[in-house]
């Protein structure tokens, strides 16, 4: 294939990639777009022929950085046949404890720092990433309930219990791994164990 036609079907990614390094970089409020074109090494209109505006080229890099995470874990639900325990302290732990060292923290660090000033962005990411999440929590913790492995009434209606300590563990990693690391794994393994003590039925 000759190389500018691959040249030009790869300028999408390599516009998303650009534009990832600038909001990991400089955050979404002060990336600008003619600094994503040099960056990926186009001109600012090609920019704007892929991408209309600033938000839908940040919303790509969420496709490209954080939809991909989201699938992986609701994959890892719909493929497991196995317990809810053996289910949190394997696919889930391995999962959650890659999150704090892969790009998706730097999304939600923006998220979290800059969400409250655009709040079209941040419902946007509920829809297309919280809630996704939570539905998938939901299904599994309902299942266990279903075939008695867990109470009634616990997890299905709070699965936010689950995501706590990943979403501190990447703040930690992003403030403080530096002073003093964080064992992820061992921490998120360690949330498990109390929440399944909590809530299997004895």
């Amino acid at each position: 294939m000759p190389k500018f036609v691959r040249r030009k079907e790869d300028r999408p990614e390599e516009i998303v990639a650009a534009a990832f390094d600038e909001f990991a970089e400089r955050g979404y409020a002060d990336t600008r777009l003619e600094q994503v074109a040099k960056r990926a090494g186009v001109s600012k209109g090609l920019v704007y022929l892929y991408f209309k505006t600033k938000e839908h080229l940040f919303k790509a890099v969420v496709r490209t950085v954080v939809m991909p995470r989201v699938a992986e874990f609701e994959d890892a639900i719909a493929n497991h046949d196995g317990t809810l325990a053996e289910f949190l302290e394997g696919p889930f732990v391995r999962i959650a404890a890659a999150l704090p060292d892969s790009p998706a923290r730097h999304v939600v660090r923006l998220i979290i720092a800059e969400g409250p000033k655009h709040p079209d962005l941040t419902r946007w990411y509920h829809e297309q990433v919280i809630s996704r999440v939570l539905a998938a929590f939901r299904s599994v913790f309902a299942t266990a309930e279903e075939r008695g492995e867990i109470r009634p009434n616990t997890l299905a209606q709070q699965p936010l219990l689950l995501i706590g300590p990943v979403v501190l563990s990447m703040l930690w990693k992003l403030l403080f791994d530096r002073h003093s690391q964080l064992d992820v794994e061992a921490l998120i393994a360690a949330h498990v164990d109390l929440l399944l003590r909590a809530v299997e039925v004895k």
